[in-house]
């Protein structure tokens, strides 16, 4: 079992692994590249490219829609300029060079999912590599047994120590500290993101609302 199941079947306080029970839901673990005892894989798992494109889907339809300006006001998540790196290739980066365990990814996306939800913000190009290296980090540092210190993810992200410090301290302020995941919630997560074509912006509804949504998008083939 990887270390990322370990420890979140311990928080979530269950005697089951994380890892058990995406093998009940095996069609979306496999296509997500989730399974961490997965030898047969090769390259990065399937989740690197489709939170690449769902997040770039995302940011493009923000931008047409919200009439975005590239003169948008700086700020600590906003940089002046878009980076030259797509979105796509900045989760490919991370992967290869922060050796987050796969499920960290899905992770990283619920915390995307939960900051614009309380925060109001969109995600676009000025803003989406700064939030994805900050939830990225907090989800290996919430799930991973073992993670680097904030000046090495900041070189693989691209940017100063004390900036990672100042992103991570706002990204917990807007989610109140509140990192835990329940196992249900990462499987429904992970379904989501094994159907992306059904992912315009992330989901906003939870508890029984976000259940019925979940089983309308899955009945659908």
């Amino acid at each position: 079992m990887g270390g990322g199941a370990q420890a979140l079947s311990l928080l979530e306080g269950e005697n089951e692994s994380i890892t058990a029970r995406i093998s009940a839901t095996a069609e979306y673990a496999n296509l997500l590249g989730l399974p961490e005892n997965d030898k047969n894989s090769v390259g990065p798992p399937k989740i690197v490219s489709v939170l690449g494109s769902v997040l770039e889907k995302t940011m493009k339809k923000n931008e047409k829609q919200r009439g975005f300006s590239v003169s948008a006001d700086v700020t600590v998540f906003n940089g002046s300029r878009a980076p030259s790196m797509s979105v796509g290739q900045y989760v490919d980066r991370i992967f290869r060079y922060s050796n987050c365990s796969p499920a960290c990814f899905v992770v990283a996306y619920i915390y995307l999912d939960r900051f614009v939800s309380r925060t109001g913000a969109l995600l676009t190009s000025l803003n989406v590599h700064r939030l994805l290296i900050t939830s990225i980090v907090l989800a290996a540092k919430f799930l991973d047994d073992g993670c680097y210190n904030n000046g090495y993810y900041a070189k693989v992200g691209g940017i100063s120590n004390s900036e990672l410090n100042k992103l991570e301290m706002k990204f917990l302020t807007a989610l109140q500290f509140r990192l835990h995941v329940s196992v249900d919630t990462f499987i429904s997560y992970c379904a989501l993101l094994e159907k992306p074509e059904r992912l315009v912006n992330p989901p906003r509804v939870r508890n029984s609302g976000f259940r019925k949504y979940l089983a309308k998008i899955l009945i659908v083939q």
